[in-house]
């Protein structure tokens, strides 16, 4: 039996914030990522969203024995779902693949919610790394929800994840903002 993967659209992107084995490039047909109100005390995630006739870009990697309890920690207020069929990616062979999504949440953005810079800048700089500017590009695109305030918390992270950024991706992610019209707080 093969050890299964989980297909990440977000901060598991950036394989800074994690250590999962055997981290490739993949794709997700049928979703979208959108910004969502949760009960993490303001705080808005990142989810996927069923979206017939749409796709985004992320990235697999393997749980080592199908031990996801680490993982189900870390992604806590998520759901895991079967994302086998759905996925394409460069193995050879076809493991079990899943993908964690806010359950229930009402995909809508709200105003006492905020995106935490300090969470999009990882997001940001692992869609960098693993797929360039134009992946990036492809991020923002694809994602719903930018009316959702950014709370700029660089100096100060709040994200348990955070990561310093070189001063070109600090640019790359602010300029994107600035072009989807984020406010930021």
């Amino acid at each position: 039996m093969t050890d299964p993967y989980f297909f990440g659209y977000g901060s598991l992107v950036n394989t800074r914030s994690h250590d999962y084995p055997d981290p490739r490039p993949a794709l997700l047909s049928g979703w979208r990522r959108a910004w969502v109100a949760t009960p993490h005390a303001g705080q808005a995630l990142l989810t996927g969203v069923p979206a017939p006739g749409h796709r985004i870009d992320g990235l697999i990697a393997k749980v080592p024995g199908g031990d996801w309890a680490a993982l189900d920690a870390r992604e806590a207020g998520y759901a895991r779902h079967s994302a086998e069929h759905e996925t394409q990616h460069d193995l050879p062979h076809r493991p079990r693949i899943a993908v964690y999504a806010v359950p229930g949440a009402a995909h809508q953005p709200r105003q006492d919610h905020v995106i935490l810079l300090s969470y999009l800048d990882v997001v940001v700089q692992g869609f960098e790394t693993v797929f360039g500017s134009a992946g990036v590009a492809r991020f923002f695109e694809t994602t719903d929800n930018w009316d959702t305030p950014v709370l700029n918390d660089r100096a100060a992270p709040r994200y348990p994840r955070a990561q310093s950024l070189t001063a070109a991706q600090t640019e790359l992610v602010d300029d994107h903002l600035a072009q989807v019209g984020a406010r930021i707080t």
